[in-house]
């Protein structure tokens, strides 16, 4: 079974609108205009380039998938201001308590939005071993259209689902998400964040981590996103690029042009 195609819009950072199956998603919402700081414990982030589109150039979304609200590069003010709007928002358990009318989502729950996609929370890591807990908690998300009730007998096969990865360094997430049924579409947040406070350690992946989640989820199209635009990230989109090459995996690396959207038949 194939899922139908999907339309993937990529507005700037980890913000992305997707429709799938007719729904209409809007991935960890971010506004703000070009230069806005941010102060942090220890330092600040500053977001170096605007939105592709405003806001109120989407139109009406369906749900909002945000995979944390604790940094301002995943949820700034604007974005804030828009969940109030939101027919749903779909979190983590910790955001969902702080930001009050949101859904939490631990690991492995699931809700359905707008009858047609079913949204399950997947693992994710903001950092390595316990630096990842400190920064709080995050999740990734699995899109996956709700399979039409057979005229007889059985369900045989899921549809292709769209994956998104969040802000994560744990590449073997991919693999624990591919075994649970296809995956049509990855989109997964890269940039090799780093903050001064923190040393080294990177708190989202590298462009080889992006690689190696590609390899883990078979042949499905990767968009690359959330590796552009900021202070603290320390690749871009040229090292996603060239890392891809390098593995052999060119033609899988989709890199639509911010704001205008393309749309991907999934692989599945």
């Amino acid at each position: 079974m194939r899922t139908p195609a999907v339309t993937v819009t990529v507005l700037g950072g980890p913000t992305v609108l997707l429709e799938v199956a007719g729904v209409r998603l809007l991935t960890d919402p971010t506004f703000d205009p070009p230069g806005t700081r941010y102060p942090l414990p220890g330092g600040a982030l500053t977001k170096r380039r605007g939105p592709a589109l405003p806001a109120a150039a989407l139109g009406a979304v369906d749900a909002v998938l945000l995979s944390h609200d604790q940094h301002p590069d995943n949820l700034d003010r604007a974005g804030r201001a828009l969940l109030a709007d939101a027919p749903a928002v779909l979190t983590t358990p910790a955001a969902a308590g702080r930001l009050g009318g949101a859904v939490g989502l631990p690991p492995g729950a699931h809700a359905e939005v707008a009858g047609r996609v079913t949204v399950t929370a997947t693992p994710a890591a903001h950092g390595p071993g316990p630096l990842g807990a400190a920064l709080g908690e995050v999740t990734g998300f699995l899109i996956r259209p709700c399979a039409p009730a057979p005229a007889a007998g059985p369900i045989t096969a899921q549809p292709p689902a769209v994956w998104v990865s969040g802000d994560t360094v744990d590449p073997a997430t991919a693999a624990e998400v591919a075994a649970g049924g296809p995956v049509g579409l990855a989109v997964l947040h890269a940039g090799a964040a780093q903050l001064a406070p923190f040393g080294p350690a990177t708190l989202s992946f590298t462009a080889e981590q992006a690689v190696r989640a590609a390899r883990l989820l078979g042949d499905c199209p990767v968009v690359v996103v959330h590796d552009d635009g900021w202070s603290h990230f320390t690749e871009g989109p040229a090292d996603v690029t060239a890392a891809f090459a390098r593995h052999g995996l060119a033609h899988r690396l989709l890199t639509p042009t911010p704001g205008r959207p393309v749309t991907v038949a999934p692989a599945g």
